[in-house]
């Protein structure tokens, strides 16, 4: 026979053991490719139709044993061959999780839901369905920029839901509901938790505090509430001690921020202070003692964050000067730039260059009292003569400016005039609780007291009851 040029091609069987090469040409006959193809077409034939059958009959088996769950396991046999298999179940509008995958956007800053659906390919009609629906228009019309955005989203490209979170508690969804849409609000509840912590002074306020297990900004108003009547950097001694009642606040089970200090009582060298936190009717909160006398003062006792008392009220030699020369204030050493804050609300009567003082404030407070501050580098843009400043607010800068050997804030109180030792003056309160609130507040803050009592008696602490 005459070898065929056309089949001369290397062969190698995929299916053989020997992995050597087979370089000799494979002759195939007509009659016998036709032959082969006969038996391979009928062999498929055969197998598809075994194949067609069992899955027919697997399908009917699947669709009975999930329609009813009670079937007993003799009976959820498939049917006899014979039996036709029933019909297939029609598809439900029920969306499944396991089909679509939610599609989440962080909203950016310009962003608007005209150009978050343009950005996922989403069609103009279906955000016009959207923001039909009842409150959708007011949610959807105005994002803010890291508003997070979950958009549910059908193999056809069809919105089955949305989710967009205001905020941290409350998020706004559409859900598909046949042709329709539903709208829902929701809200996240905080949860109030009470706790407390118990400490005796052996360093800083803020290392003790620390190690406590309170954050700083617990430390910094437990500090602020006594601030007042305590100087934590110059009063504190070992030995001294606080217990402290106040708020946490979760969501979910995680702590989210800190809540305020509902009662707390501090003892430095021997002298007890006591303070609970009450809310009026119109939700202004305050610190009282349990007598319902306020916490705060008229002014404070120290109008600046430092470092030393570089000087002190009283006759002193005058570095620069170069003679005795009496101090009429306190001076508080303290980095350039510090913050010099108003000791109580008043009106600013001169601000400017005052010779020796340097860069100065003065605010006259009512008709009795009058503060100084002096060696500023800076004002506080704003702050000019005649404006009226609160009590805490930002006047100006330290600095060294006029007769200063170094930066630090020169500070002055004056009464009716006469100078007076900001470090020892005996501060005027804040007004009390109005006769007419009074009852109101022992009934709210007396149970607050009672817990402080209780903490107190649990710990191993000595705190001194004030009586």
């Amino acid at each position: 026979m005459k070898k065929n040029p056309g089949n001369s091609r290397h062969y190698k069987p995929f299916f053989t053991r020997d992995y050597k090469s087979v370089t000799a040409p494979i002759p195939r006959p007509r009659r016998l490719q036709r032959g082969h193809l006969i038996l391979m077409a009928a062999a498929v034939a055969v197998v598809g139709s075994l194949l067609s059958f069992f899955s027919l009959d697997a399908s009917a088996y699947r669709r009975s044993s999930l329609t009813d769950t009670t079937t007993p396991v003799d009976s959820a046999l498939p049917p006899p061959l014979v039996q036709t298999p029933p019909a297939a179940v029609p598809q439900t509008n029920v969306i499944q999780a396991a089909e679509h995958d939610w599609i989440n956007e962080t909203v950016g800053a310009g962003d608007s839901m005209a150009k978050i659906f343009a950005r996922l390919g989403l069609t103009p009609a279906q955000l016009h369905t959207l923001m039909q629906q009842p409150e959708a228009h007011d949610y959807l019309r105005q994002l803010h920029p890291g508003q997070q955005l979950k958009l549910l989203v059908n193999q056809d490209q069809s919105v089955q839901a949305l989710v967009l979170a205001i905020n941290r508690f409350d998020s706004f969804a559409l859900q598909r509901n046949g042709s329709d849409y539903i709208a829902s609000s929701h809200h996240r509840n905080v949860e109030t938790r009470i706790n407390h912590a118990v400490a005796t002074i052996d360093s800083s306020l803020y290392e003790t505090g620390q190690r406590a297990g309170m954050s700083d900004a617990l430390i910094m108003e437990l500090a602020n509430t006594f601030g007042w009547d305590i100087d934590f950097a110059l009063d504190l001694r070992n030995g001294d001690h606080f217990a402290v009642v106040f708020e946490e606040h979760f969501l979910d089970g995680e702590k989210i921020d800190q809540g305020p200090i509902l009662a707390a009582e501090f003892v430095s060298q021997g002298q007890v202070y006591r303070a609970v936190r009450y809310t009026d009717a119109d939700g202004n909160s305050n610190y009282y003692t349990p007598e319902g006398i306020s916490m705060r003062k008229a002014f404070l006792r120290t109008p600046v964050d430092f470092r030393r008392i570089s000087s002190r009220f009283g006759n002193r030699h005058h570095p620069i000067l170069n003679k005795m020369r009496l101090h009429k204030g306190v001076d508080y050493s303290a980095p350039v730039g510090t913050p010099i804050r108003a000791a109580g609300d008043g009106k600013i009567i001169f601000k400017g260059t005052k010779g020796g003082y340097g860069r100065t404030i003065i605010i006259q407070h009512g008709g009795t009292y009058s503060t100084l501050y002096a060696h500023m580098s800076a004002y506080k843009k704003g702050i000019n003569s005649g404006s009226h400043v609160r009590q805490g607010q930002v006047i100006g800068y330290v600095g060294s400016s006029g007769l200063a050997t170094g930066p630090h804030l020169h500070y002055e109180f004056r009464v009716n005039g006469v100078h007076r030792n900001p470090l020892t003056v005996k501060l005027p309160n804040a007004e009390p609780i109005p006769e007419k609130y009074l009852a109101a507040f022992l009934q709210q803050t007396q149970p607050i007291l009672a817990s402080l009592d209780a903490i107190k008696q649990q710990t191993s602490v000595a705190l001194h009851n004030p009586q």
